[in-house]
């Protein structure tokens, strides 16, 4: 099935040209508009999978559309940022946003920063089906976020694998990634035996 993606950018020829980048790469296109505004109330109408936010737009800027779709956990985003914004980026990491574009952006940089926020939308949103609160998901995110750097340094996974060693045990075990997380924190589980022996 192919991901769908809803596109907010004022300039209509970056916009055209973003859906045709897309569309080539077989995403599928289900929304597009100029406003910040329409692009939260699209997300909410077409359920896309991702959302691409220019940070200048009328009725709503793009940081504040990302904070509002994030919030609820409805799509990705991926912010697009002229390149004098870049001291825009760290706002949009905290208004949400999963992963960034610096304009004007090559072709070739489009497809991976959309399958980097992709990704770790999914992630949290694995995370947020586990806990209930939000405080729950910050400490859950943070135990798995370090033994994932534990499971990248000593065993040499990929942030991808180190993710899914820790997802597919609590799936097979029937516990919370955190649970699996804390153990691998601890010495107690690792992908080489996955039980380490005493």
């Amino acid at each position: 099935m192919s991901t769908r993606v809803v596109i907010a950018e004022d300039e209509a020829i970056i916009r055209m040209d973003l859906k045709e980048t897309l569309e080539e790469e077989g995403y599928e296109v289900v929304g597009e508009t100029g406003r910040g505004d329409e692009a939260v109330q699209l997300v909410k109408d077409l359920e896309p999978d991702i959302a691409i936010l220019d940070i200048k737009m009328p009725g709503l800027d793009g940081l504040s559309a990302a904070r509002e779709i994030a919030g609820e956990r409805r799509a990705a985003v991926l912010i697009l940022t002229a390149f004098s914004q870049r001291d825009l980026i760290q706002q949009a990491r905290d208004a949400g946003a999963l992963a960034y574009l610096v304009k004007p952006f090559q072709r070739s940089e489009l497809v991976p920063a959309l399958e980097v926020a992709l990704g770790r939308f999914s992630e949290l949103k694995a995370l947020a089906d586990q806990t209930q609160s939000l405080e729950d998901q910050l400490e859950s995110r943070k135990v798995v976020d370090r033994a994932k750097g534990q499971l990248m340094d000593r065993h040499g996974l990929a942030e991808r694998d180190a993710f899914s060693f820790v997802q597919r045990t609590a799936m097979r075990e029937r516990v919370t990634m955190k649970a699996i997380a804390e153990r691998v924190l601890a010495g107690e589980l690792s992908p080489d035996g996955a039980e380490a022996s005493d």
